[in-house]
């Protein structure tokens, strides 16, 4: 087998995995966005820095999405201001209470927060702040990754909590310690992550089983259309208006 079909093959059966062992508690959590959905309610997503932000883009207007997504992408936790730059700050206590603060969220809200380690200062203060305005709060993260990374490393959270911990429903990604899973012989590091993968996996998956919450209620979400194919232009302008004042980023 080439590295390149080992690669493969553990993204696959990572996946079924996560499908096997967590399609419960994405029902749960595709109930709690469906209901919002239905109320005509956003539904927050964020993340924390570095690549988990790539997931925060993943579900925001992507063809076959949810119009009823708000993207929380943080600019100072972008990788295009400087790898280091992002890193520092998703250490940084209390930053993330400013990126709730600094965001329209409502008692009563969802919020999709996204890391798959789950142990860093801003990923915990989103959570924790979040909590505080009675958001309901679903995290994307590796349980395993939080549990077996010492409670002394300097990425994490002053109180040492875990980002699965606090939160009130968890979708486990399961990515190992150090996120990469190929080895090749006379390197010494791994290469090759699975945790986008995983995040996506989870996000499309979660959409998926809203969608289908929702038509079995007779109710048509709005989902966008690719504006690269026949009438997809025309199909997304007619929902435009509904959400242009409410999410920030469209």
């Amino acid at each position: 087998m080439s590295l390149s079909k080992d690669y493969l093959h553990q993204i696959t059966q990572h996946l079924n995995c996560i499908h096997d062992s967590e399609y419960q508690n994405i029902l749960e959590a595709a109930k709690l966005i469906a209901s919002q959905i239905a109320q005509d309610k956003v539904i927050h997503v964020a993340a924390s820095g570095g690549h988990s932000n790539l997931a925060t883009q993943e579900i925001f207007f992507r063809a076959g999405g949810l119009m009823h997504i708000n993207p929380i992408i943080d600019e100072g936790t972008l990788l295009t201001n400087g790898a280091l730059r992002s890193m520092a700050i998703e250490r940084l206590a209390d930053y993330g209470k400013i990126v709730v603060q600094n965001n329209p969220m409502q008692c009563g809200d969802v919020l999709l927060l996204i890391n798959a380690y789950g142990i860093n200062a801003a990923v915990l203060d989103i959570a924790l702040e979040a909590k505080k305005k009675g958001v309901t709060v679903i995290a994307i993260t590796s349980i395993e990754h939080a549990q077996q990374t010492s409670a002394e490393h300097p990425a994490r959270h002053p109180s040492k909590q875990n980002l699965c911990d606090v939160v009130d429903l968890v979708l486990d990604c399961k990515v190992q310690v150090g996120d990469a899973v190929v080895q090749i012989e006379g390197i010494t590091q791994k290469v090759a992550a699975i945790s986008t993968f995983a995040n996506s996996f989870i996000l499309n998956a979660l959409v998926i089983e809203t969608v289908n919450l929702l038509a079995q209620q007779g109710i048509e979400p709005p989902i966008w259309k690719s504006g690269n194919v026949i009438g997809g232009d025309e199909w997304n302008q007619q929902f435009i208006a509904r959400f242009k004042d409410r999410i920030r980023l469209l």
